[in-house]
């Protein structure tokens, strides 16, 4: 028998009962945490043009984002899209000078997006239900703000909001937003805005509904056609003071009302139902008077969201909350210990928070779930999530988090595998988000990120039966319709008429099936892998011979004319140019070579990427790549040219990348809001920060090996699980010192510029001495 909503929700009421606690400063839990690597962690970093991270609280891989929104750019209007949106991202750009108020689910980095769901603000003064303008912020319930009287770091944000005196404050829970808000004496308000949104459009609320259940508690839902198709965001609010009044405006244009046209339904009516709602809620309130208000989310149902407020809230303070918020943190981020300045181990440690954000918990308590084919289903045996930006986190977040948490990495490949069991496509993630596939970008790795998990020994086989793996991965490579792969298996590559990145699809596709090869390989399927292993070198097929370089060519063989190697547009690849995406065969970088004319020839071509200048009008019309990104023509503020400096390592002078990789971590991470030289992409370039800073990377995810780039630090450990450190040293590391001399594994020399997983997982010491001049 199931309990009722009802039952249910008496039984919160008793057991939600807000626990007394003194209101503390921020300095007595901040003095907790003294010598914290939590005042190492700027959540600002990003926020400023490019980044696109968000400023506002969060747990380690939670469900909850809570953050505020600076603007609301709509992504179109009547269908013409508007770029401004772009900025908006993850709803905060730290230029702005008004807030709108605080949703509560957020992407952190993407260069496309969604979410925004439930937005609060709260008020004083005349009750407005309109936004306003920044120009005019008083015509509307946003609010000014200023950088002074704003603070954040893990897992807490503080602002005030100038127009109205109040000081709002965020905290979060795995499920749940938790809001604190100050408010001066008189009657003050919350505006609950159901049809705000990020990358909102007219029509992109199918329907919202709101319950008034009692004076303290709300419950409600929406569902949204965004990014993804189908959004369910259902919520559950608990207030710690009652309800005076409340009401709200439906802007619709409704032309049915049936029977409830006998009500009048916008005052102190406890439901309310439409695709253009805006709430208020007003209280009364005593000078310094706060108001704690909990909102728990859930994708499943308002029971879902009643128990999530629950299990993680009840009887609990803000204060308390906040504390176990920064103690997951500081738990998480405690995995390394390094030695640096202020602002490198800002950074470090900032990129560290960023990579640990996403993917994001998807699950209620009580282990249901909304799939990808919009059921309810109930996870056995792990925690499912969501949000799996793949084409830019499986080249080095994926990894990171096999290193440093292989129990969340056995957790994500099984919603992995999950989403393909669920998928009416047969298909592992390209990207997906709450509950839906969005299809964005291109190739299929999500076997890459079940090879390498594979082949580092994160997945164990009675857990995760082989056959079942190799079928997801299979399948998921022959989908008919998806982006020329029939052509691409009858030819060899994807031809131009099939899709204007046919190129760069080429190259993905190839990589992607090298990791299929692998994987058939290391569990004895000798058919699949020698099929893999042809496909794996289809790259072939579309470098010009005259040229040197990747070249989309047409199904009846011929290059396409007028092609240039430096133009980001029409050209064949997405969000690249040739010259970059030319590099991408990280499986057979000796093959690489011999594509380019040998080993002088492709050495050459590095040096000249990072030297040669790139000028704007190739990449103008590219919102993905901006000149704060770019070294000489090398792209670091997107994906696809990330293991790029590391291919120096098959080349005669290794070297020449430790002085390169040292000027991209110096110039394009920094503490500062506009820290970040691209999107931080659910963070794939904070991963990569992280993996370069401990003086190695994973060039190709999919093997166990790491190429070893130059150590950032004097020393810098890596807390393994299963009580094991890794250490890396450098002696004599200095501004001028930043060339290896001779490096050590736990003592013997190590020969080459490559190390394995398990020569870290073993734990022990890597030594590099360094200096002044290449050897």
């Amino acid at each position: 028998m199931k309990p009722s909503l009802s039952i249910f929700l008496a039984f919160v009421i008793i057991a939600s009962a807000p626990a007394t606690a003194q209101r503390r400063p921020d300095v007595r839990i901040r003095e907790a945490f003294s010598t914290s690597v939590l005042d190492f962690v700027n959540p600002f970093v990003g926020t400023q043009k490019m980044g696109h991270t968000f400023p506002g609280a969060c747990v380690p891989f939670g469900a909850v984002q809570l953050s505020p929104d600076t603007e609301m750019i709509p992504h179109n209007i009547d269908g013409v899209y508007q770029p401004k949106a772009y900025e908006y991202c993850a709803g905060y750009q730290y230029d702005d000078p008004t807030i709108l108020g605080f949703s509560h689910p957020h992407f952190s980095g993407t260069g496309h997006s969604d979410l925004g769901d439930i937005l609060i603000m709260p008020t004083t003064g005349v009750l407005r239900l309109d936004r306003g303008t920044a120009e005019a912020p008083e015509t509307g319930y946003r609010s000014r703000f200023s950088h002074e009287r704003e603070t954040a770091s893990p897992g807490y944000y503080s602002v005030m909001l100038d127009d109205y005196g109040i000081r709002a404050e965020l905290t979060a829970t795995q499920r749940a937003g938790i809001h604190r808000y100050t408010f001066p004496q008189g009657e003050g308000r919350i505006v609950i805005d159901l049809t705000h949104g990020i990358y909102n459009y007219d029509g992109k609320v199918l329907w919202a509904n709101l319950r008034v259940e009692n004076d303290t508690t709300l419950t409600g839902y929406r569902i949204t056609r965004g990014w993804a198709r189908t959004n369910y965001t259902h919520f559950a609010v608990r207030l710690s003071k009652p309800i005076k009044n409340y009401g709200h405006r439906n802007n619709e244009r409704v032309l049915y009302n049936g029977f409830w046209r006998r009500f009048k339904t916008t005052e102190n009516f406890p439901e309310m139902g439409g695709t253009q709602i805006t709430a208020y809620f007003e209280f009364d309130f005593d000078e310094g008077e706060t108001l704690e208000i909990k909102v728990a989310l859930s994708a499943v149902d308002a029971l879902g969201a009643l128990k999530n407020l629950e299990a993680e809230t009840a009887g609990k303070s803000f204060d308390q909350l906040w504390a176990e918020a920064q103690s997951a943190w500081e738990k998480e981020l405690s995995v390394f210990n390094i030695q640096g300045t202020r602002d490198q181990k800002t950074v470090f440690y900032t990129a560290l928070y960023h990579a640990m954000i996403h993917p994001s918990l998807y699950m209620d308590v009580d282990g249901r779930y909304r799939g990808i084919d919009h059921n309810i289903h109930q996870a056995q045996g792990f925690t499912n999530y969501t949000i799996f930006s793949l084409w830019d986190t499986f080249r080095a977040q994926h990894p990171l988090i096999n290193l440093i948490r292989p129990d969340l990495s056995r957790d994500f490949v099984s919603s992995m595998l999950a989403h393909y069991q669920q998928s009416a496509h047969k298909a592992l993630p390209v990207w997906s988000h709450m509950g839906n596939e969005n299809w964005c970008m291109i190739g299929y790795h999500g076997v890459s990120v079940l090879t390498d998990a594979w082949v580092k020994g994160v997945l164990p086989e009675r857990d995760f039966p082989p056959e079942l793996l190799l079928e997801a991965m299979v399948n998921s490579s022959n989908i008919p319709y998806y982006d020329g792969s029939v052509e691409y298996a009858q030819l060899g590559y994807v031809p131009l008429e099939v899709t204007g990145n046919a190129a760069s699809v080429t190259l993905e596709y190839a990589y992607d099936d090298w990791c299929i090869y692998q994987f058939a390989k290391s569990i004895g399927n000798e058919e699949v892998a020698a099929a893999y292993q042809k496909r794996a070198q289809s790259y072939k097929n579309i470098f010009d011979p005259a040229l040197g370089f990747a070249r989309p060519r047409y199904r009846d063989g011929s290059w396409k004319e007028d092609f240039d190697l430096l133009d980001t547009h029409g050209q064949g690849f997405i969000e690249g140019n040739s010259w970059n995406y030319s590099f991408f065969v990280p499986h057979d970088v000796p093959g690489l070579i011999e594509q380019m004319g040998g080993r002088e020839v492709f050495e050459a071509r590095l040096d000249s990427l990072f030297t040669m200048h790139l000028p704007d009008k190739y990449f103008e019309n590219t919102e993905d790549i901006s000149r704060e990104g770019l070294m000489g023509n090398y792209v670091h503020g997107n994906e696809p040219s990330h293991h790029v400096p590391y291919l120096y390592a098959w080349t005669d002078n290794p070297s020449k990348a430790q002085p390169r990789i040292r000027a991209i971590m110096d110039q394009m991470y920094q503490n500062k809001p506009d820290g970040l030289c691209g999107n931080d992409d659910c963070g794939q370039m904070s991963a990569w920060y992280i993996f370069s800073a401990m003086g190695f990377y994973p060039v190709c995810p999919g093997s166990d090996q790491y190429v070893i780039g130059a150590p950032y630090f004097p020393k810098l450990s890596l807390n393994l699980p299963h009580g094991k450190e890794f250490t890396v040293i450098a002696h004599n590391l200095g501004p001028q010192n930043i060339y290896i001399q001779s490096i050590r594994l736990n003592g013997k020399p190590l020969q080459g510029y490559f190390l394995t997983h398990g020569d870290i997982t073993g734990g022990g010491i890597l030594e590099f001495d360094m200096g002044p001049r290449p050897k």
